[in-house]
């Protein structure tokens, strides 16, 4: 067996390439920019007017307080221009600045009588409440970087750039699957032997909650049966991700069956609790990742292993929380400790409260955890407010 490190860096030097295309800019959240992309004009395009009320020559305001109202400029509409220096024009929020004026008063700064503007106590500046032509952005600057993720944000900015189209990675295609003859549908009723499937949908959500859709598959616990299923699975999909079938058990035939496909078993086997089973192997541009079935155990690999290396591949960076630790924590195995946790923010930290469970196959207080910190293999005594590091479940970052 390896350690969980070891493991870490055997993922890190087996890259997944992806391909590149164009898609519509609203189908882009969650994919990763493939190109740069640039200002098609200045930003704001025009000497932009930031609060409802009049815009005036800031010289002529130093003079006097009372001005005609010549008209009415609105947002969306072309420019207009002050015919008469001593007057001013009624201006909105979005609005060019209309010609002749280099100052905005705000309403509330003003008061309104028929056609006629009288300015209350105002702070004199030139290109007051005006957002000039430029500030944010020359044409030809560059706005968005390759290898950008796309949240909302960033869409919003495309469809401002005009970009109808935008170049991305395309994700991978993912399918999840779940073994085990002793697995019903969850709208069955199992029998006293059996238990219905969930791992997968656990799978699917993590993955979705990271902007990544997939399929779902269950395969039987039959060695040939399951031999046709991986070998079509691989030709339509360039990563597998499995739940069960990678430990010692007589039925568990996932290792042997990839190795007859071909596929190299880079990983099988780490020193950690829970995940000890946990399998990575790849074929060309086939990857396979091979979870313990029990629910934690799936759910602590996946957000060790695969959810680090598909961030890398998608060229999204991947943050790293600490926690510390509430109380103390004895585990006298030479192993990593995946301790499942409870956070809570005191005083702008991150406190870990170790949830009491029956072991990796306890998913009813895996409900109550929503982190694990990772404890390494050389200590055997946590002591509280000991910080360590903290993977989140329900957070979809990068």
């Amino acid at each position: 067996m390896i350690s969980v490190n070891q493991a870490r860096d055997i993922l890190s030097s087996n890259p997944l390439s992806l391909p590149e295309e164009f898609i519509p800019f609203q189908k882009s959240l969650n994919h990763t920019l493939a190109s740069n992309v640039y200002a098609d004009r200045d930003a704001p395009p025009f000497h932009r007017v930031t609060m409802d009320g009049i815009a005036i020559q800031s010289e002529v305001l130093q003079v006097k307080k009372q001005f005609k109202i010549e008209g009415i400029q609105a947002a969306g509409q072309k420019q207009m221009t002050l015919k008469n220096s001593e007057n001013c024009l009624e201006v909105m929020t979005g609005a060019v600045l209309p010609k002749n004026t280099d100052c905005v008063v705000p309403y509330e700064m003003v008061q309104i009588n028929k056609d006629t503007a009288k300015v209350n106590e105002f702070e004199f500046k030139k290109f007051k409440n005006v957002h000039l032509q430029g500030t944010d952005a020359k044409k030809g600057d560059l706005i968005l970087r390759k290898d950008s993720w796309i949240h909302p944000g960033i869409l919003g900015v495309l469809a401002s750039l005009g970009q109808e189209k935008v170049k991305v990675v395309r994700p991978p295609k993912v399918l999840i699957c779940a073994t085990g003859d002793e697995l019903v549908g969850v709208d069955q009723q199992p029998l006293p032997h059996q238990i219905r499937t969930s791992n997968v949908y656990m799978l699917e959500a993590a993955l979705k909650n990271l902007g990544i859709a997939a399929e779902t598959a269950h395969l039987p616990d039959h060695k040939e049966e399951l031999r046709r299923d991986i070998e079509k699975a691989l030709k339509s999909h360039s990563i597998l991700l499995f739940s069960g079938a990678v430990s010692k058990g007589k039925f568990d035939f996932l290792p042997e069956v990839l190795n007859d496909l071909g596929l190299d078993i880079l990983i099988h086997g780490v020193k950690q609790k829970p995940g000890k089973p946990f399998l990575f192997g790849r074929k060309n541009e086939n990857f396979v990742f091979g979870f313990p079935g029990n629910p934690s155990s799936t759910l602590v690999c996946f957000h060790t292993y695969f959810k680090p290396w598909l961030s890398k591949q998608l060229k999204r960076s991947a943050s790293q929380a600490s926690g510390i630790l509430a109380e103390e924590v004895i585990f006298k195995k030479p192993v990593t400790y995946h301790l499942l946790v409870r956070t809570e923010i005191q005083d702008g930290k991150i406190m870990a409260y170790p949830i009491k469970n029956s072991g990796s196959g306890d998913w009813v207080h895996l409900s109550e955890a929503d982190a694990f910190l990772s404890l390494p293999a050389d200590v055997e005594t946590f002591q509280k407010n000991d910080i360590f590091p903290l993977n989140y479940f329900h957070k979809g970052v990068f």
